[in-house]
């Protein structure tokens, strides 16, 4: 009885340490990953009164429309997002040191832009990361700047509360047509006069939405029954996640793209004329963000946060800018023509969008009316009695600085208004340092305002001085460098970090480390107490340690993959010297240095994916094998040796099954796996093109048939070891048969999600792991008797195996970071997109090997003994004190994690490096608990 309630007593405690692990989690990020502030303030047309600057009723007198805070300058406005837009995408490929098949391709713009240049332009946008796509878009409409904590949104985008542009447009009675990308309805709910929203998450589907977009957008163009209209395209974002830049399938969208939008131009101009439709109409085409070469992003990279954005009014002959304001980067093209492009901060969108419509500006924004961007529509200003005939004439730029000058002075009032209200609201605001020079760049602006422009701007005599004009100027130069002041001050300090919090989550996590070393020590059996063992059990903390100190710096975090592959070496090392002294096991030490060159080779090109080619993320496992994929013989090796790795674990298990006499629902449970494995090598043969089997999957049913026959066949699997656990726990104590069976089960998805390469990273794994359970305690029989050798536990080989565990994470192919994730995987078998499904498959692809296999597959390492119920009581209990070792080493490494990111709180790539390396760690720890948890249950 008193062995029972050991036993079970045992099974609680992993639950415990889960629940203390979740409860400091939460804590700590709570306050690590706090958004700013969110004030609940919504800007109004009757606040402008509360402005110093001018009403619109004190300098112009056409009433025809209503007014707000500023003159309406545009009636309608066509805002076309394809999504992933990179800057050479649009940008003539004369801007870049070489040509790419990738550029050219949207010539319709390029055209326009540079046929004529008053009326429409390109600009180079930066976006603020991190660069997903919920962020971006409420940073565009919102006007502020995003925060890491709404990248777990991404995937089910809740509602915008904070003031914004679409908000505003609502207030103020304009009606919204959206098409495309269903996520602005997730955002904005019931806010669209008409909505046309279709499913964005699966990445293999590259048309469903842009389709959509093309039916519904070319007849909305034709009808009166809207003034904003958004267009959402996702073909470019997802032909990069699944192909590359450097790719058939996006140089073919690039190419529609240009078709539609020369139909949309050709539409917006045939209405174009004096009472057409779109007399005074705006077209705005506009990425959200970059992507990489081989389609990531998500991170701060420079290929992320540069896209493009292009701009054009149907009205003419618009003022030039001043060259003061002018942003303009000029090359020549190959015919020897000028041709410029600007650029913009995205921050800056919805202030300029709300400047143009007339509209109130979001009470949060802090971004500023772009002057070349406003200019483009500036035509219908009060220009009628000035010659226009040349653009560039000085009457027409001072009447047009009259009117941005303005503009400017609501807008400072605005930006000002809220950093006040906000850095008083905050928990922490900024300090008074920084608000005291915010306010004095402010107070000169407004004194020069109240001094000087402001009389000039209500003489109507027309009187066009120089003196006039470079007061204008100044004025203008002087609210610009008040917003990039703000701007600068939110990008350095504008997340806030609750101390208190990041400290008790840190203190707990510590006290669950030491309360999960003594829970090692649980039972009447000594842990390591010989000579041999204490040596071990030093070595091992040395080498866990040194891995958790390596996170404080972001070269080492980078270099993550290589720092564990080289402590793993070492650990080999020792081993093999031990096995060279004791004259045993010296093959299974060389093989297991064999297989640690092989990873770390892997890790190589595993990292280098991230800044690869297309190939790389091609369907082909070319990428992890280093081959070249226009060689036949390289081809046809890269396309079979991934089948006749299947093949070997099919092998593998039938020996297993056959050596250990496997019976009952264990043996079928194993059986299944072998059949999955033969139907994951039948998918990838039929897929191949060196096997004769083209027309099998459509025979079949079609391409899911067989994935969703694994996925059916692995939960079957273990419904049966649930089943066998409760019913059969009594009749079978061999761990080796349920481990089998178990890790069988798993391996199957695993290994179909991971693509062709997941059936050699398996016979790797398996492989390594198979050493380090020979060469376990072989350094022990070099210094003990021989008597009760296996009765104490080595923790060498469950550090090795958490090491092998990290190894293959990035030897997968995958990093510490969202643009790391393959979200194709969640698509595997299924075409439609739903959350849970998807987010489970994209979990178990992503943590397969590193975590799934390795927990269910640890009782392994236990060294085969006699089955006397003696012995059976100590693999119990030595399988208890591994779990509980390799969960105290799982939380080292996240404790580490949460010092450096304290540290780091303010670092430069603290959003870029350190939080998504915390955001993994800490759900690879809860994962790694919960399984703990169930192994615990299913193996004790």
């Amino acid at each position: 009885m008193e062995t029972y309630l050991k036993r079970n007593n045992k099974k609680w405690i992993p639950l415990a340490f889960l629940l203390i692990h979740s409860v400091a989690i939460l804590i700590f990020t709570r306050g690590f990953l706090l958004t700013r502030t969110e004030l609940p303030f919504h800007s109004t047309c009757s606040d402008a009164s509360l402005s110093p600057c001018l009403s619109n009723s004190d300098h112009n007198h056409n009433q025809k429309q209503p007014k707000c805070w500023t003159k309406p300058v545009v009636d309608r406005v066509v805002i076309i997002v394809l999504d992933a837009l990179r800057i050479d995408f649009l940008a003539p490929s004369a801007f870049f040191p070489e040509a790419k098949p990738w550029m050219d391709k949207l010539t319709v713009l390029q055209n326009l832009a540079f046929g004529n240049e008053s009326s429409a332009k390109i600009f180079k946008a930066f976006a603020d990361p991190p660069t997903t796509s919920l962020q971006r878009l409420k940073g565009l409409t919102t006007g502020g700047l995003p925060t890491f904590v709404d990248v777990g949104n991404s995937f089910g985008a809740p509602a915008i509360v904070e003031d914004n542009f679409i908000n505003q447009l609502v207030l103020n009675g304009k009606r919204l047509v959206m098409m495309g990308d269903d996520t602005w309805t997730q955002l904005f709910p019931n806010q669209f006069h008409k909505s046309y929203p279709f499913p964005s998450f699966n990445v293999k589907d590259l048309d469903t939405v842009d389709n959509g977009c093309i039916e519904h957008l070319f007849p909305t163009l034709y009808k009166d029954d809207w003034d904003v209209l958004i267009a959402h395209f996702l073909g470019v974002d997802h032909a990069g996640h699944i192909f590359g830049v450097d790719s058939m399938p996006m140089i073919n969208k690039l190419e529609q793209y240009n078709k539609v939008l020369e139909k949309v131009v050709d539409i917006l101009e045939s209405q174009a004329g004096p009472g057409g439709l779109h007399e005074n109409t705006m077209v705005i085409v506009m990425g959200d963000h970059g992507q990489t070469l081989n389609g990531d992003h998500g991170g701060g990279t420079a290929e992320e946060v540069e896209t493009t954005m292009f701009a054009m009014s149907t009205k003419r002959h618009t003022p030039s800018v001043p060259p003061e304001f002018d942003t303009s980067s000029c090359k020549q093209d190959p015919d020897g023509k000028k041709i410029c492009i600007s650029s913009i901060e995205q921050l800056d969108f919805a202030a300029t969008l709300s400047a143009l419509l007339g509209i109130s500006f979001p009470f949060g924004s802090i971004g500023h009316v772009n002057p070349e961007l406003y200019a483009l529509s500036s035509s219908s200003l009060n220009l009628d009695n000035i010659e226009l005939g040349n653009s560039g004439t000085q009457p027409a730029v001072n009447e047009w600085m009259k009117n941005y000058v303005n503009v400017l002075c609501v807008n400072a009032w605005q930006v000002k208004r809220y950093i006040d209200v906000y850095s008083n609201s905050s928990v922490v605001g900024f300090s008074s340092d920084d608000m005291s020079r915010i306010s004095n760049l402010y107070s000169a602006a407004e004194h020069h305002w109240s001094n000087s422009i402001k009389h000039t701007l209500m003489d109507n005599d027309g009187n066009e001085d120089s003196t006039n004009t470079s007061a204008l100027k100044a004025q203008i130069a002087a609210y610009l460098s008040f917003f990039s002041s703000v701007a600068e001050l939110a990008r350095s300090k504008w997340t806030e970090f609750n101390l208190t919090l990041m400290i008790t989550g840190f203190v707990m996590l510590v006290i669950s480390l030491i309360l999960q070393s003594l829970a090692i020590f649980h039972g009447d059996k000594p842990f390591a107490v010989d000579s041999g063992l204490s040596t071990s059990a030093a070595f091992s903390l040395f080498i866990v340690l040194i891995r958790a100190c390596s996170f404080l710096s972001n070269s080492y975090i980078l270099e993550e993959g290589k720092v564990a592959n080289f402590l793993l070496a070492t650990t080999g090392l020792i081993k093999l010297r031990y096995s060279l002294m004791s004259k045993t096991m010296r093959k299974e030490a060389f093989i297991f240095l064999a297989m640690v060159s092989v990873l770390r080779v892997s890790i190589d090109i595993g990292l280098t994916k991230q800044a690869a080619t297309s190939q790389f993320m091609s369907s082909s496992p070319t990428w992890m094998l280093g081959l070249a994929p226009d060689h036949p013989a390289l081809t046809y090796a890269s396309e079979i040796a991934p089948i006749v790795s299947v093949a070997v674990l099919i092998c593998v298990l039938y020996r297993g099954i056959a050596k250990t006499h496997s019976e009952g629902i264990w043996k079928y449970v194993t059986v299944g796996s072998m059949l999955n494995y033969f139907l994951i090598a039948l998918l990838w043969a039929s897929e191949s093109k060196i096997f004769v089997l083209d027309g099998f999957l459509q025979v079949i049913g079609g391409r899911n048939i067989i994935p969703q026959t694994v996925y059916a066949i692995g939960l079957l699997q273990l419904f049966l070891l649930a089943s066998a656990h409760m019913f059969c726990a009594g009749k079978d104590k061999n761990w080796v048969i349920r481990a089998v069976a178990l890790v069988s089960a798993c391996s199957s998805p695993v290994i179909l999600l991971s693509g062709k390469q997941g059936s050699m990273l398996a016979l790797a794994y398996l492989l390594a792991g198979y050493c380090i359970m020979r060469l376990e305690g072989v350094e022990r029989s070099t210094k003990s008797d021989g008597q009760n050798k296996f009765s104490k536990l080595d923790p060498l080989c469950v550090v090795q195996w958490s090491l092998l565990s990290v190894c293959m994470f990035f030897a997968s192919g995958h990093w510490c970071a969202f643009d790391g994730l393959r979200y194709g995987a969640a698509f595997v078998g299924f075409d439609e997109f739903v959350l849970i499904r998807q987010a489970i498959l994209l979990t178990i692809e992503t943590f397969g090997f590193s975590i799934i296999l390795s927990v269910f597959g640890l009782p392994l390492l236990i060294p085969i003994i006699s089955q006397t119920p003696q012995a059976h009581g100590e693999k119990r209990h030595m399988l208890f004190q591994m779990y509980m070792l390799y969960g105290v080493i799982s939380a080292t490494t996240v404790t580490a994690t949460i010092l450096c990111v304290t540290i780091h709180r303010r670092h430069l790539m603290v959003w870029g490096l350190f939080a998504p390396k915390f955001v993994f760690d800490v759900v690879g720890l809860i994962l790694t608990d919960v399984l703990i948890c169930l192994a615990s249950v299913y193996y004790l």
